[in-house]
């Protein structure tokens, strides 16, 4: 039986597919599929809290955790070449049959720190489900953490997988704890900060363009080299974030600091892209720009490519952008063959983009990417399809790919042109996904220079 999940704004109830896609005109919001045992594809370009978290200067790591679970993230810092900021806390049995994870945790944190060869300025300390399942005093944790080492912050982070899919989620807790050491500096009004987004925002952005026009400079976490240049941040009178995870912290940081903060979605409508550049406008205290040279150049580029692309069957990934049915969308529209989309669930954000999909582009296919049904499906579509993204080159199994995540860090306008070249690019080359998208984090310096 297929689940019901309610009404959209058409009038039917929607309902899940218990296959592993659905068509558009089919698909339930906000889960077009329906979420049972899950299947972990080999592709890891995306990034995780390891990566993340090592935005912030000299700080260091330390996950508190069983051998089985600090594996990956343990492999995750060797890839980037980052082990000498990242250590464990391994827990085992005798831990909880003999004594209690509140000692556990605080003996072994402070074994790490003072085992380093230099005291970091911050520590990210990742607590675990088994945190929670014991009821661990979290407070008196860091309490006397604080007391042993009054000239470390301690940044409360969690790896905690149950609480992945409810309320506030490990990737949000980590971007509000990694704001949490900014204080307060006299404030510089003509400083706006772009804080929490794993890849930096291009110069040439239509935020970047924006920001600069109208007076401002900007900075970027990623221009921060050193902890103190990190804590430097506290002087700007604008926060601005592209990522949805690090809405709910920066707010929370912003009333803190007694500052503004601005979250622009990464939308890539031109609907959209107007909009947000309108709401950073009001933010910068200046009319909103006129947008037609920018419109006029992303129509112009994939007008283009869709002449170049005729015929050719186009797959994007949720991986290569955030916002996966508006770039379908807005690929459709300028007469560009999308077929499918690889997503496992539609944000309250892309909402609109569905509608407007079930309409226009009915036999669209939305594939889930983590439905256990996929292991056993053939990988084999071939050459002739163009992917946007690693994971829909993994599952059709194409060397036509591009090879990019989160829209490789630009915004608006400019990430559609980009987006639109790379697609060219990608059809003209052949690229090795077997060696690629297995391959953590990209972006990170083990993987930077690999190709597009």
């Amino acid at each position: 039986m297929l689940e019901r999940v309610g009404a959209h704004a058409g009038g039917r109830e929607d309902t899940i597919a218990p296959e592993p896609f659905a068509l558009a005109r089919d698909a339930a919001f906000p889960r077009p599929v329906a979420n049972v045992l899950e299947f972990n594809a080999p592709v890891h370009e995306n990034w995780n809290i390891v990566h993340t978290g090592m935005l912030v200067p000299e700080a260091h790591q330390i996950y508190v955790c069983s051998d089985n679970c600090l594996r990956g993230v343990v492999l995750t810092a060797a890839e980037m070449g980052a082990s000498g900021r990242f250590s464990g806390v391994t827990i085992e049995e005798h831990d909880l049959l003999e004594d209690n994870l509140e000692s556990v945790t605080i003996e072994g944190v402070s074994d790490v720190i003072e085992r380093l060869p230099a005291r970091p300025p911050a520590v990210m300390v990742f607590l675990v489900c088994l945190h929670h399942f014991v009821g661990t005093d979290v407070d008196y944790v860091y309490h006397e953490l604080e007391r042993r080492f009054p000239d470390v912050f301690f940044m409360r982070c969690w790896m905690d997988p149950i609480m992945q899919k409810t309320g506030i989620t490990p990737e949000q807790r980590e971007r509000k704890a990694m704001l949490d050491p900014i204080q307060p500096l006299p404030e510089d009004g003509r400083l706006v900060s772009v804080v929490s987004d794993d890849l930096r925002l291009p110069d040439d952005s239509d935020i970047a363009r924006l920001v600069s026009e109208a007076g401002f400079g900007l900075r970027q976490v990623q221009d921060c080299a050193t902890y103190d240049d990190y804590l430097g941040l506290g002087a700007s009178t604008l926060f601005l974030t592209r990522s949805y995870f690090a809405d709910w912290g920066l707010r929370k940081a912003a009333a803190r600091l007694g500052r503004r903060a601005l979250y622009l979605p990464p939308s890539l409508s031109f609907e959209g892209i107007d909009a947000g550049l309108a709401r950073l406008a009001e933010a910068l205290g200046v009319p909103a720009p006129s947008t037609r040279e920018a419109r006029e150049e992303a129509s112009s580029e994939l007008d283009a490519l869709a002449q170049e692309l005729e015929g050719v069957p186009v797959a994007i990934d949720y991986l290569a952008a955030n916002h996966p049915l508006e770039l379908a969308r807005t690929l459709i529209e300028h007469g560009i063959d999308v077929r499918r989309v690889y997503m496992d669930a539609v944000s309250a954000e892309e909402r609109d983009a569905l509608g407007w999909l079930r309409a226009h582009a009915p036999e669209l296919e939305l594939w889930s990417t983590i439905h256990p049904k996929l292991r056993q499906l053939p990988r084999d579509a071939g050459d002739g399809w163009l992917a946007v993204g690693p994971k829909a080159a993994w599952f059709l199994g194409t060397s036509h790919f591009v090879n990019v995540i989160e829209t490789d860090g630009a915004w608006g306008y400019s990430a559609l042109v980009r987006i639109a070249r790379l697609m060219r690019e990608a059809w003209a080359a052949e690229k090795d996904a077997r060696a690629l998208v297995p391959r953590k984090g990209l972006g990170m310096p083990c993987v930077c220079q690999l190709p597009r």
